[in-house]
Order: C-alpha cells, then structure tokens, then sequence
C-alpha cells in the first residue's frame, strides 16, 4: 500500500509559524515521524507540500500517482476554503481522502462554513496539531484494508 501525503499552503512552515496553534515539529520531522509509523504497518508514503493550489493538482493527475497511491492525506490549509479545482482533482482520482489539520479550523480563518472537501473524504482529522497526521494515517490504512484495497 502507498500513500500520497499532500500539504497546502504554508506548511513548509510549520515549526516556526504560530506554535500555539501549529506545534513546533517542522514538515521535515512529522513527515520523518510518519514514515516511521508507516514502515510498522507495512505501508510507503510519497510527500509533496507546495505553495500553488496547481503544483498539487498536476501531482494528482500525474499517471504515476492515480495508479500507485491507494489513498490521500491531505492537509490542504487555506485551500479547503476555496480550492475547487483541487476538489475536482481529488474526486477525479476517485481514491479514498483524509483531511487533516493541525489546528481546529472551525474556530480559525475566515468563510468557516465552506470546507470544498466536507463531501469527498473519508474523515477529517483537526485540532490535535502534528497527532493529526498521525491519526489520520492511522484512520486511513484501516479504511483501506477494510476495503480490500492494496
């Protein structure tokens, strides 16, 4: 089993930007954290984080990635406000989606009753800062094994 683990805007960042909100593990080390939580349960991960809602897209719709991945992570930041076009990747992917966010979006940022991914994901895992992710992965596999999935 391979999984994609995408990060949005601003999460190469993280371990400088906001600690109260965010924690102080860079993407280097929660990634690092998450690879090492995969190798336990038999699974690969490929990370991608970019800046530009079409840098993930393009990663999504790359051949490679529909045929070897079979599931998603994705924290995609301010994108889950207004990031149609990456919702329209990831339906078209048509592999089961985790949301996850360090914070609990709910209470932070601005349009709180859009969320562009509320329909298309499996679970939404927020507010438990780097834990998301591993709550998330973990949440994932089961989801995937329990469906048979590779």
């Amino acid at each position: 089993m391979k999984i994609l683990i995408l990060n949005g805007p601003n999460l190469n960042l993280l371990g400088k930007r906001d600690p109260s909100k965010y924690g102080n593990q860079t993407l280097d080390k929660i990634n690092n954290k998450l690879r090492a939580l995969a190798a336990q349960k038999d699974v690969s991960l490929v990370f991608f984080q970019s800046n530009c809602e079409g840098a993930l897209i393009d990663l999504i719709q790359n051949d490679t990635t529909r045929n070897d991945i079979s599931g998603v992570i994705i924290n995609p930041g301010a994108l889950v406000r207004y990031g149609y076009s990456l919702r329209q990747a990831l339906i078209d992917l048509g592999k089961p989606v985790m949301e996850v966010h360090m914070s609990d979006i709910d209470k932070t940022g601005i349009s709180k009753s859009v969320n562009v991914l509320e329909d298309i994901r499996i679970g939404q895992v927020k507010g438990m800062k780097e834990d998301s992710y591993f709550v998330g992965l973990q949440k994932l596999i089961e989801h995937i094994r329990l469906k048979g999935q590779k």
